[in-house]
């Protein structure tokens, strides 16, 4: 089975910076495209980023320059740089395999996620 897990997340200031890492197994996901999503309480999951398998990015309108996603496909590991993190980015963190076209995960299968919380 596939499985995800997210880490990196903590407690931090407006306008400082996080590296979330997330580590996917049960499946060679070299070849797909990978994203991050996001919730908080009440809302619903929503896209944050995605990176295609030769390194191609597409973010959400809100990241507005502020975050990076990267990969190592060799080690099926995902990456997300948060700079510039304000209170609306609190939320819990999640990654997923990803349509290279659409902004929906591949898989109803989630991780725990990782919580970033930013105080004002």
């Amino acid at each position: 089975q596939v499985h995800f897990e997210e880490s990196g997340g903590g407690l931090v200031q407006t306008g400082e910076s996080l590296r979330l890492v997330c580590r996917a197994s049960g499946s060679d996901f070299s070849s797909f495209s990978m994203g991050w999503y996001r919730q908080s309480p009440g809302k619903q999951r929503e896209f944050v980023a995605r990176v295609s398998s030769v390194g191609n990015t597409k973010y959400a309108d809100f990241v507005q320059g502020r975050f990076t996603v990267s990969r190592d496909s060799l080690n099926n590991m995902v990456y997300l740089q948060m700079n510039s993190l304000n209170p609306e980015d609190t939320a819990v963190y999640y990654c997923n395999q990803m349509n290279p076209r659409t902004v929906y995960p591949t898989f109803d299968s989630w991780g725990q996620g990782t919580q970033v919380t930013v105080s004002s």
